[in-house]
């Protein structure tokens, strides 16, 4: 059973509302085992979203519209539906009332335009649930079916939990599967490193079908790579899923930080946790983002003490005892480290400086940043030229100092 997506709306290609839909849809369809393999946008424009919908037809058995289900001239669903259906719509005399009633319990009359809304192509089916104006239509076509969901993400999310995603599989029959992937996070290698290393395991895959591996660059939430299986039964998938993840990450080493799609400072609060040990930061150009990560997490007070935002070279000196001196240095970077340890009362400290831009220090380029660690009493310093603008600069630090923690941490 393949699935495709059309999402309807003019205002998705100009960029005035993010297309969150049809990522939520396929993450739905894969979970109840469907096979989703285009998704499309396309414009309040009646014959392109003809053209658009027939093609999706040839391609697939089933077709989810997502949007122009409203009462104004621009939603366009319904006709270009009853078009591709080679029907005339018709008022549903029922939906009709249904609408009526949502405006009278409202205390307001019904726009005579809302009927638009009522109107069905003949031989479709309303979708018994419908929290809007908007009924939800089932629509055969031959042998295959479009679905029309409202562009409202809590409607369109009741319609395919409550009717869509059961139907579906109803229709797939014995063709059912489950689709379950795991997402591994990485540090410290790019996306093509990352391919030349998994290469010889991806040909392998490629040839048994055994499961996939695909790589998701997210900046500085790390490179992913995302293994997935289809199977016939959860229990399959995740027994392929666990082998895959074993192999990717032998091939790959300790550059993996994460099986299981964990951000970089929830394992650094798990190492803590497991050692035993308190954390505190010293930041001065990530302005405090260190210390945002770490407590953007529930719990995080359980080894995290607090920080010194040291932005300006008196508060270095007077706080933590930085020495007189350039303070965009190793130097400075390591006694920040120290005296971070030393005020907060850790175990465990990290600290940071540099230029993120976008002017330079005098013989510093823009990007250039010292990072320390430091763990039992140890500073450990290095130097790291960051790509990209001010706040790539910044958040890619972070991440980066996070990951050294992470790694002296494994080490005890």
């Amino acid at each position: 059973m393949r699935c495709e997506v059309v999402a309807i709306g003019t205002e998705l290609l100009l960029g005035q509302i993010v297309d969150t839909n049809s990522s939520w849809i396929g993450q739905h369809l894969a979970e109840a085992g469907i096979d989703s393999f285009h998704q499309v946008k396309v414009g309040d424009n009646h014959d392109r979203l003809v053209e658009t919908l027939r093609q999706a037809l040839e391609r697939a058995d089933a077709v989810i519209c997502c949007g122009g289900l409203g009462p104004t001239h621009d939603d366009i669903t319904r006709e270009a539906i009853a078009e591709v259906m080679g029907v005339p719509l018709e008022l549903d005399d029922e939906a009709a009332m249904r609408i009526e009633a949502m405006f009278s319990s409202r205390g307001r009359s019904m726009p005579m335009n809302n009927l638009r809304q009522a109107e069905v192509p003949r031989g479709a089916a309303r979708i018994p649930e419908q929290p809007g104006t908007a009924p939800g239509l089932i629509c055969p076509v031959g042998d295959k079916v479009l679905y029309a969901v409202p562009g409202v993400p809590h409607e369109m999310h009741e319609m395919m939990r409550g009717t869509i995603l059961a139907d579906l599989r109803r229709r797939a029959g014995k063709e059912t599967a489950v689709i379950r992937s795991r997402t591994l996070r990485t540090w410290g290698q790019s996306e093509s490193g990352l391919a030349e290393q998994l290469g010889g395991r991806i040909a392998e895959l490629d040839r048994s079908r055994h499961a996939t591996i695909a790589f998701l660059a997210s900046g500085w939430e790390g490179l992913k790579v995302r293994i997935t299986a289809k199977a016939a039964s959860e229990e399959e998938a995740v027994a392929i899923l666990d082998d895959e993840v074993a192999v990717v990450e032998g091939l790959l080493g300790d550059i993996v930080f994460s099986t299981n799609d964990e951000p970089m400072e929830v394992v650094v609060l798990d190492l803590l946790r497991r050692a035993g040990a308190t954390m505190g930061v010293a930041e001065s150009f990530t302005g405090g983002l260190v210390a945002s990560r770490l407590t953007e997490h529930a719990g995080a007070s359980d080894v995290f003490r607090g920080g010194v935002v040291c932005y300006t070279s008196d508060v270095k000196h007077d706080v933590l005892g930085v020495p007189e001196g350039p303070v965009v240095s190793e130097e400075t970077v390591l006694a920040m480290a120290e005296g971070a340890c030393r005020v907060l009362g850790v175990d465990v400290a990290v600290a940071t400086t540099g230029v993120a831009g976008p002017d330079r220090l005098e013989g510093v380029p823009v990007g250039t940043v010292w990072l320390a660690t430091c763990v039992g009493g140890e500073a450990r310093a290095f130097t790291v030229r960051m790509p990209g603008d001010r706040e790539r600069v910044r958040q890619f630090s972070v991440i980066t100092v996070l990951d050294a923690l992470r790694r002296r941490l494994l080490e005890r």
